[in-house]
């Protein structure tokens, strides 16, 4: 979402196609963006969550299955 002006090492926010130097930005608008930081990281966390649960069960669902061999 942000990256460094290499020149003069501002953040620069790259949105919807256009640049902005951070630094320029009111204090409402830098919250916002931090907030949209944090839903994207909580975001990636929760996805992380549900491929390990999906892991898990897929694990489950073999060990049941091996086991229920025994009763055919």
């Amino acid at each position: 979402m942000t990256e460094k002006n290499i020149k003069n090492n501002d953040p620069v926010l790259t949105f919807e196609g256009k640049k902005y130097n951070v630094n320029n930005l009111s204090k409402d608008t830098k919250e916002i963006i931090k907030g949209l930081q944090i839903a994207d990281t909580q975001l990636k966390m929760y996805e992380d969550t549900l491929k390990l649960l999906s892991i898990g069960r897929n694990s489950l669902a073999e060990q049941l299955r091996v086991k229920l061999k025994n009763y055919e």
